[in-house]
């Protein structure tokens, strides 16, 4: 089964958009953004989540003892990596019986023995792009990703939306997805595309196991 993350959650309202919608986990931005929220407004978007909806803090470069600080009060269950982390500062969080995901920005081939040799549960596969951290809004090379995700366990990000999610499931057969300028209007989360991102991210995970959901 496929899993969906909608990234860059903001507010209660988007939680719950997303959790009524289908959602396996939503995503914090805890890192330099226009999503950025703060610890006390993240806490209050855990506190409203329904349980089976995992919270998945995203940092970027975080000094450990904030990072820790943020597990604790927010009671994280993930937290999503996308700066200069080394595997030291990934297995130490993974310490904290939170599970780990490594993001890696795509900008050419992947080395697969490389990735799985990190001590995380899962790479995040994002577009690059120079000067950021994830974000673009962009797809990359799926083809680039395939092979990896044969190997490793992958959450496919970068550039997904309701329209393109289902083909982007076919070419990678990735563990996961990951969406959230995708899902939004005007800069906000909008329901009907969260609704629309699942039941097509759902429809493309049956068809690349060759089934038709009914």
């Amino acid at each position: 089964m496929i899993r969906v993350k909608i990234c860059g959650i903001q507010d209660e309202a988007g939680a719950l958009a997303a959790a009524e919608a289908g959602a396996d986990a939503i995503g914090l931005v805890f890192a330099s953004s226009r999503r950025q929220i703060a610890p006390a407004q993240a806490r209050r978007i855990a506190d409203a989540l329904p349980p089976f909806v995992a919270k998945v803090g995203v940092v970027v470069n975080e000094p450990l003892d904030r990072l820790r600080a943020l597990v604790d009060d927010v009671r994280l269950d993930a937290v999503q990596l996308h700066g200069d982390e080394s595997p030291d500062y990934c297995a130490a969080v993974g310490e904290w019986g939170v599970a780990v995901i490594k993001a890696v920005a795509v900008a050419g081939p992947l080395d697969a023995a490389r990735l799985r040799a990190l001590p995380v549960s899962a790479v995040l596969l994002d577009t690059y792009r120079m000067g950021l951290r994830g974000g673009t809004g962009e797809p990359f090379d799926w083809s680039l990703a395939a092979p990896v995700a044969a190997a490793v366990r992958v959450i496919l990000s970068g550039g997904l939306t309701p329209e393109n999610v289902a083909a982007g499931i076919e070419a990678v057969r990735p563990f996961g997805v990951d969406v959230s300028s995708g899902v939004e209007t005007d800069g906000r989360k909008n329901p009907e595309k969260i609704w629309r991102f699942i039941a097509a991210a759902r429809s493309g995970a049956d068809a690349a196991r060759g089934e038709v959901r009914r």
